[in-house]
């Protein structure tokens, strides 16, 4: 599969490779997000954000721990998905992991940035997912905070003041715009909700 998939291969994708129920319900809801930010946001490629916000989640199939980003940008490569996909999953988690951070947490040297804004929009819908409840974005930062992650936090801050001048609001206005457990179209598809 060398094109970007569909949203329906993602979750095939995502089944065949042993993610658990809620998190294809997280990866679903993350999408929802993502599908508003694409939805004012010019220039991002709608497909290539639907693919990476369904995917982002892929290598949670194997390990919960940070680790998961690198695992499954491994496993969407091996399955031929093309490199965009790949350098999104790799990347979504909080706003980016700087070289500091890779060396500290011991992720095999790579480029753990966002910086495409495909990247970014993926990043930032998941940091306004919690489980599967949209959420206002200082949930993630005010976590990292309290972890005493401040860098981290301050990425995440600095990412929604990013897009949220592209969107043209405060991106904290979709939880109440598309409802804190949105209709998840694809996952009653799959008889997941």
């Amino acid at each position: 599969m060398s094109s970007i998939p569909s949203d329906v291969e993602c979750v095939e994708l995502l089944i065949e490779a042993g993610c658990k129920r809620r998190v294809i319900i997280h990866c679903c809801t993350v999408n929802a997000v993502a599908e508003e930010m694409v939805s004012r946001i010019r220039g991002a490629d709608h497909r290539l954000v639907t693919a990476g916000a369904l995917l982002h989640d892929i290598g949670r199939s194997v390990d919960h721990s940070i680790m998961h980003a690198y695992i499954g940008s491994q496993i969407v490569q091996a399955h031929g998905l093309p490199k965009e996909i790949v350098d999104i999953v790799r990347k979504h988690t909080g706003a980016g992991l700087d070289e500091q951070d890779v060396e500290e947490l011991g992720l095999p040297p790579a480029d753990y940035m966002p910086r495409t804004l495909e990247e970014k929009i993926v990043a930032h819908a998941d940091n306004m997912v919690s489980d599967n409840r949209v959420v206002k974005h200082d949930h993630s930062s005010d976590k990292l905070r309290n972890k005493g992650a401040e860098r981290g936090a301050d990425r995440i801050d600095a990412l929604h003041a990013e897009l949220s001048e592209l969107y043209g609001e405060d991106l904290d206005v979709i939880p109440d715009r598309i409802g804190q457990y949105p209709d998840l179209p694809l996952a009653r598809r799959f008889d997941l909700v």
